[in-house]
């Protein structure tokens, strides 16, 4: 695109209902800098700008910032492209300059590990135009349907490249067994001619993919490993020819041709198992797609036919029996199994499904035969969101990977100077062409920015894989990279802490089964949740009430109606009022009760006379987990903090019980914020752990948002980290693997830096020759990915 040629670029604008917004919005695009003109069309909500020049990289915030100042919003859609070709961490740095200079990309970012880059895109860009500015940058691109995701491209490339590094060992190890000889006392030197015979095929032919890339680096006035490689093995090659040409018939020279190939053959070597190991880091990607089954036996009428998902729609019923995979999300019908949720949710033990529980997609039936209804198909299952989220957490770039870039942006021309500067310091220092050539090359093939490149994104990668893989989603790479300095957790009470069910904690009367059994005979039929706890109880005593006759809900007090003759009621201490009864020698009990924050239910008996039959006390049961995990956070130095909506009492029973550190009660989900805000300003890196619906402002403020779910919340926008399982012990598993992720980042950075600041002085004062330098170079970038794998093996304290 020529500088002098106006630019159009169409902008999505949201939000306008009138004439008078579009001319408001065309007002503020106006008076942003290298706008020429601006028109909106309120009917597709489109504003087609013309710009000076082609948009810089500051251009497009620009405009965003002018719709979103004027009161109207900039609706942003993202994309995935698969980019073949990249080698170095100065390639993706590349590839996504290139992309950002396409109107409407608003951010790029580039994975080396997984080959991928991430678009976020403003109104409608040509994937073509993509497609191109990649191809003149120098790789391949192709994009990725959101549907299908293509989670392993390279097993076509492996095979290829497995092919060629074969025929480059078997056309270099003649070429090294005369330097083996020689270290043994044999002289088994070849012929120049044959040297020269097998050098060139592996130079020209198997090592052309590096001139390729190599040109197409400087077409794009850059750099990258390729050129290094290009132009190191170019010397020694041309070295080699020079030295036969120029020396005495029937003398036999030393020549080069078995460094230059043998650093071709090691780095091919390095590459292919390098691509290995990356694939491995894509493991959990691959698990989670290997769930979806692709047909389904749906009921339709009475008959049962074999279908392809696809063709399933909402509403629609499906049979699975036993063994087979769910095929989409829904509810049971009909039917009594167990679902091995393993690899979605992380919980070992199956879970029991029965008519109204929910199935995920992707889970293994049981022994049960069940008839399941659709309710969710394709993106919107709970697995499709999983791989979204863990695709998009292993896409993203941790706020350490700003450093890498930096270097990578002037890494390959420095190391160019610096290779030319031995070459000319040796010069000087009065040793020769030949040798001060090979030191040069040396620095060439030694200084590769693949280990700085590959450091942060497997770490990552292999870090959010085994993390999803026990069911801790992991959704951005900043949550991974700030969790692990978190010193201080602020948990909600209510479904987090405890399991959000009440229980009957106490009963008082005279003759306790009995009591139970009439306030169960009100109970009958109730959905409410303490006609729950109510029958709960009496399946857990082995007593089946009768249903009463003639029950009546009375408004704001409770319920009542016959049993065995007696009109009984069973309800608050309204109703205790209502009737002008006293609570008796039950006074003193219930008074303890409510101080610990219990709810309170009286059940009265009206006729044949009026008394008080039983008190009833309520709350909310502790999660197994929520010890253990509290008792985790303390033993690695992190205070455990509760902040809750509910009453002092009931907020102080929790917090004896697990012995958190501080209690904050009665606290309004708005304000929840404020007090994450107060601890944060206290200096301590706060983590917050909620629901996710009515904790969100409180997620959204804390440095970490953790939201417990239950496999249906599991996209919740404002945390940064969700939890599959609603099993506390999680949130010091998710602290732990980020903890030992963000280790293994710096580790990598260490290792790649210092072998860089190592080696390169190494190689220029001539202590490294070039094949030992290209085989420190593989070392670098395998034993980066291979540290990262290590991540693999971790497993939740519990589970160790």
């Amino acid at each position: 695109m020529s500088s002098a040629t106006p630019i159009e670029l169409d902008l999505p604008v949201s939000g306008m209902t009138c004439a008078s917004c579009a001319g408001r919005v065309e007002r503020a695009l106006r008076k942003v800098p290298g706008v020429q003109e601006a028109s909106v069309n309120l009917a597709s909500e489109q504003a087609r700008i013309q710009l000076a020049r082609a948009p810089s990289d500051d251009a497009l915030p620009a405009l965003v910032a002018a719709v979103e100042q004027a009161g109207y919003a900039v609706p942003a859609h993202s994309l995935e492209l698969a980019i073949d070709g990249m080698t170095c961490a100065s390639c993706v740095g590349r590839v996504e300059r290139a992309l950002r200079k396409v109107p409407g990309v608003r951010e790029v970012s580039v994975n080396l590990a997984s080959e991928r880059a991430h678009l976020d895109l403003l109104g409608t860009v040509d994937i073509a135009d993509l497609v191109t500015v990649v191809d003149k940058a120098g790789y391949k691109a192709r994009p990725i349907a959101s549907e299908h995701p293509e989670v392993d491209p390279q097993i076509a490339r492996l095979a290829r490249e497995r092919w060629w590094l074969i025929a480059a060992i078997v056309l270099s190890v003649p070429l090294v067994l005369p330097m083996i000889g020689d270290w043994l006392g044999q002289h088994w030197m070849l012929p120049a001619w044959v040297q020269f015979l097998l050098a060139t095929p592996v130079q020209f032919i198997i090592g052309a993919r590096f001139y390729v890339s190599a040109f197409k680096a400087v077409r794009a006035r850059s750099g990258n490993m390729d050129l290094l490689v290009a132009l190191g093995t170019s010397a020694g090659y041309g070295l080699s020819l020079y030295l036969w040409y120029a020396a005495t018939p029937g003398q036999m020279p030393h020549l080069y041709f078995e460094a230059s190939a043998v650093v071709i053959t090691l780095i091919l070597l390095g590459k292919y198992l390098e691509s290995r190991a990356k694939r491995q880091t894509a493991a959990a990607i691959r698990a989670l797609e290997a769930l979806r089954p692709e047909r389904a036996t749906r009921i339709r009428d009475g008959v049962e036919e074999d279908v392809a998902i696809a063709e399933l729609r909402l509403g629609d019923e499906v049979l699975v029996r036993p063994g087979e995979r769910f095929p989409v999300d829904g509810e049971v019908l009909d039917g009594q199994s167990h679902a091995d949720e393993a690899l979605i949710t992380g919980e070992s033990v199956p879970v029991a499904k029965g008519v109204g529980d929910a199935v995920t997609g992707g889970a293994i039936n049981g022994e049960g035969v069940l008839r399941v209804k659709t309710t969710a198909l394709g993106g919107e299952t709970v697995l499709a969101r999983i791989i979204r989220l863990v695709e998009d957490a292993q896409a993203a770039k941790a706020p350490i990977q700003k450093l890498v870039d930096k270097v990578s942006n002037v890494f390959v021309p420095v190391v160019i100077c610096i290779a030319l500067a031995t070459l000319v310091g040796w010069l000087i220092a009065g040793a020769g062409w030949e040798h001060a050539l090979i030191n040069a090359v040396a620095v060439l093939v030694i200084a590769c920015p693949c280990a700085l490149g590959l450091a942060t994104p497997t770490a990552i990668m292999a870090g959010t894989g085994v993390a999803a893989k026990h069911g801790i989603l992991i959704k951005d790479a900043e949550a991974l990279e700030v969790a692990h300095a978190v010193d201080a957790v602020a948990f909600d009470k209510t479904g987090t802490l405890t399991s959000g069910q009440p229980r009957i904690t106490n009963l008082a009367a005279s003759d306790e089964a009995q009591a139970l059994a009439l306030a169960g005979a009100l109970q009958r039929g109730s959905e409410h949740p303490l006609a729950r706890a109510v029958l709960d109880a009496c399946a857990e005593r082995g007593l089946s009430p009768t249903a009463a006759d003639a029950t009546q809900a009375l408004a704001g007090r409770g319920i009542q109606g016959r049993v065995d003759g007696r009109l009984l009621a069973l309800g608050n201490r309204r109703l205790l009022d209502e009737l002008q009864l006293l609570p008796g020698d039950l006074a003193e009990s219930a008074q303890r009760w409510e101080a610990e924050g219990r709810t309170l239910s009286w059940l009265v008996e009206r006729e044949p006379q009026a008394r008080v039959v039983a008190l009833f006390a309520f709350g909310d049961s502790l999660k197994d987990g929520a010890r253990p995990a509290i008792d985790a956070l303390r033993g690695r130095g992190i205070a455990s903090h509760l902040i809750t909506g509910d009453n002092r009492g009931s907020a102080k029973v929790v917090a004896d019980a697990l012995g958190l550190d501080d209690v904050h009660a009665e606290v309004l989900p708005g304000d929840k914020a404020e007090v994450v805000g107060a601890l944060r300003k206290r200096g301590k890196v706060v983590a917050m752990v909620g629901d996710g619906i009515n904790d969100a402002p409180a997620l959204a403020a804390a440095d970490v948002g953790i939201a417990m779910g239950g496999g249906t919340d599991v996209a919740m926008h404002a945390a940064g980290i969700t939890l599959m399982r609603g099993d506390p012990r999680l949130v010091p598993a998710a602290l732990d693997i980020s903890r030992r992720t963000y280790a293994k980042i710096r580790q990598n950075l260490f290792w790649a830096f210092i072998y860089n600041l190592v080696g390169i002085p190494l190689a220029a004062f001539g202590l490294l020759n070039p094949m030992v330098a290209g085989a420190a170079m593989v070392a670098s970038s395998v034993s980066v990915v291979s540290n990262a794998l290590l991540l693999k093996r971790w497993k939740p304290q519990d589970h160790q």
